[in-house]
């Protein structure tokens, strides 16, 4: 950083020429020793802090006013690079009393902002951006990325917070007597039902085309566990709920992904992302842990049973995403899946990870990066689904499938779908993965291409919450 010039610009910007130089001063360019780290580096941010307090919020900044904000947090960032590649071990152990102690992603962010203040945002600073639409926010979630990305790159802390994220929520603990006296639970946008030997998850948000959002998150990962853990069956059913829209009344959906309206106005946090993926979408793949045991394919210390994925309609975006997860895919045959993650402008879960591995490398990028869609009955989509049916014959075809799966036993199925993760995603890839994912998707949710993207491919600003 050219010190003279930086001073000149926040200068010129009406910054303190001494509140300035003190910021410089405090600047810490080295390492040492956690405990007086952590005062170095509090005070450094608490600088930073109070400089962009002074500049106008972000929608009335002038440009030299913007670049004067983008300098200081940029140099605040970089800081907690630092700090993290030296300490992150150090803090996950007080954080989790030497990882005696579980907490998720949601609690372990603001656990680092009161045990290293300005290390990540405070509760209280989320709510007052959450308030704003998402093109006015300073973005301060993006220091949770960045911290949630050297805890899964330590490989022990990084397991022990994945191991944390699979371990079943409370709630579905609960659900299980109900289940087991009404063969249905009712999670308002998910339920949970028994029939013979499947247990059916079926997803609905039906006003936004069965959209995953902030409403949906909790229900449906309290739904997984329950589908997971439920003693009285041998295979779990995944199918969208009937929806709304005019074009598509009464008809089911799979889902479209992410809400793009809700993510427009600023209603999709950004651990939304990790706790989705660490979480239920994570746990279709690889079961739930036992708190006793960490998660292990060779050992088989998780709890699971096979997935079956019906797709009605389409499968667009994080839905698609869902679907490499599964064991058997079931699709209409006038069903089609996209990734469209060019027009959103962000990464797409694990599907740049996973999806290479149905459709080789050229379909994939050609779906992430160039938005081809997959008609399900094509050559291409059939690398994805494994049966194609009318789609008048789904429920009968689904019905079959189920039957199949479940006539030799949950054992040996459960067996095979943990072979075949030993070889193509051990979970220290998985880990390695959501380290860089925690990082980019951060910097990709408050990009200013995100809203450009949004305003115009999806006409966001002109649609109703």
């Amino acid at each position: 950083m050219d010190q003279a010039a930086t001073t000149q610009a926040l200068q010129r910007v009406g910054l303190d020429q001494g509140a300035i130089a003190a910021w410089f001063a405090a600047l810490p360019r080295d390492t040492t020793d956690f405990g007086n780290d952590r005062n170095r580096f509090t005070q450094f941010w608490q600088q930073c802090a109070a400089l962009i307090a002074h500049l106008p919020r972000k929608p009335q900044r002038s440009g030299a006013e913007a670049e004067a904000a983008h300098t200081v947090f940029a140099t605040a960032r970089a800081a907690r690079e630092r700090f993290l590649a030296a300490h992150t071990g150090a803090l996950y152990d007080e954080l989790t009393q030497r990882r005696s102690r579980f907490l998720r992603v949601e609690d372990l962010v603001f656990a680092a902002a009161a045990a290293v203040p300005g290390l990540t945002p405070t509760a209280e600073q989320i709510a007052a951006e959450s308030e704003l639409l998402q093109r006015d926010k300073d973005g301060v979630e993006i220091d949770q990325g960045i911290f949630l990305a050297h805890v899964l790159a330590d490989e022990t802390s990084g397991r022990h917070l994945c191991h944390a994220m699979l371990l079943p929520r409370a709630a579905a603990q609960d659900l299980l007597r109900e289940i087991d006296a009404k063969d249905r639970v009712d999670l308002g946008k998910v339920t949970v039902e028994r029939r013979g030997k499947a247990v059916f998850v079926t997803a609905g948000n039906p006003r936004f085309l069965n959209a995953e959002d902030n409403t949906t998150l909790d229900a449906m990962e309290i739904a997984v566990d329950l589908a997971i853990l439920d003693p009285a069956t041998d295979v779990a059913v995944l199918r969208g709920g009937e929806v709304e829209h005019p074009k598509y009344r009464g008809r089911r959906l799979f889902g479209a992904g992410i809400n793009l309206t809700h993510l427009y106005r600023g209603l999709i946090p950004f651990t939304w992302f990790l706790r989705r993926d660490l979480g239920f979408v994570h746990k279709f793949f690889r079961g739930v842990a036992r708190p006793d045991a960490i998660p292990d394919d060779v050992h088989g210390t998780g709890i699971e049973k096979p997935w079956i994925a019906a797709l009605d309609g389409f499968a667009i975006g994080g839905h698609c995403q869902i679907l490499l997860t599964m064991d058997y895919v079931l699709a209409a045959s006038d069903a089609f899946m996209t990734l469209p993650a060019r027009k959103e402008g962000i990464i797409p879960g694990a599907a740049n990870l996973r999806m290479p591995r149905f459709t080789g490398d050229r379909i994939a990028r050609q779906a992430i990066q160039y938005e081809r869609r997959l008609e399900c009955a094509s050559p291409e989509g059939r690398l994805m689904c494994d049966e194609i049916a009318a789609p008048a014959d789904m429920d009968r075809a689904l019905d079959a499938v189920i039957a199949r799966l479940t006539s030799s036993g949950a054992v040996s199925a459960t067996s095979n779908r943990r072979a075949l993760r030993i070889g193509e995603e051990p979970f220290d890839v998985f880990r390695q993965y959501f380290s860089a994912y925690a990082r980019d998707q951060a910097y990709c949710h408050f990009s200013p291409a995100l809203i450009a993207n949004l305003e115009r491919e999806w006409n966001a600003h002109n649609r109703k919450i």
